[in-house]
């Protein structure tokens, strides 16, 4: 019998990701460093959840284990109930800028990985995810002619391209400045309301967090435990001046024990 995850919106999900009591801890020149710590955690298909915690924590450590990268040293993860043992094309990582590829166009980026396609199905493909994410014109542009916010719309396109279940992001608009990083939050939405894949997106920025995910897993200190999770029942796109958008974003702050030092 497959799980069911309940998402603030208030909708049943089946469960895509299960993270099954999983701990890491390395070892190195005999230190040892536990950095997670018994994680529990279900995701729905479609479903859009932010790892939150600060720099340090393992949130980086716990997605690299989503995405098979990484063994956990106990415990298991699953995606559609299958354990991650590698990585698999079906799961996309999408890096803080530095996974375009500079030796290639724009469309050489996003038709990166479609090779078992026909010329005709990888030219409709590349053309579909330019126009997506607003790259029309740019097609023969190398990425050291683009600025950080469309290198990281090529890197998202690529990584949609290749049509995966799940994109995990490890906090991929961390290089950019703020204003720019307002406008890829909202193209982000935008190709997730369009596309619905289930997205796990690492940041240690609290608005952005509340700003994007269904819900926001807030973990701590390393070594990391989910000490909340947070639904957030604000429909998008979501006005932050709103009391309930506030209170939210707040009460994060407090549960980190921020409330007061700001």
């Amino acid at each position: 019998m497959a799980h069911v995850q309940t998402v603030a919106a208030g909708a049943a999900l089946k469960t895509k990701l299960a993270v099954d009591r999983v701990s890491m801890v390395f070892e190195r020149d005999g230190k040892r460093t536990e950095v997670l710590n018994n994680i529990d955690l279900e995701v729905g298909d479609g479903e859009f959840v932010c790892l939150l915690g600060p720099s340090g924590c393992g949130k980086s450590t716990l997605l690299n284990c989503m995405a098979g990268f990484l063994s956990p040293t106990s415990g298991e993860i699953r995606v559609d109930g299958e354990t991650v043992r590698k990585p698999d094309p079906r799961r996309i990582f999408v890096f803080q800028e530095r996974g375009v590829f500079p030796w290639l166009t724009v469309e050489g980026n996003i038709g990166f990985g479609l090779s078992k396609l026909s010329k005709a199905e990888r030219e409709q493909r590349i053309a579909h995810y330019v126009k997506m994410v607003g790259l029309e014109g740019f097609e023969k542009t190398y990425p050291q002619e683009l600025s950080g916010g469309m290198k990281q719309r090529v890197e998202v396109a690529r990584a949609l391209a290749v049509n995966p279940d799940m994109l995990l992001l490890d906090e991929p608009f961390g290089a950019l400045d703020s204003i720019t990083r307002l406008i890829m939050r909202g193209e982000l939405l935008r190709i997730w309301e369009a596309e619905r894949k289930t997205v796990i997106f690492v940041t240690h920025d609290i608005d952005e967090a509340v700003q994007l995910a269904d819900r926001v897993v807030v973990m701590s200190a390393r070594p990391a435990t989910i000490q909340r999770i947070v639904n957030i029942d604000v429909p998008h796109p979501r006005d932050i001046s709103s009391p309930r958008y506030l209170e939210l974003r707040d009460g994060i702050f407090q549960q980190i024990g921020l409330a007061h030092k700001l």
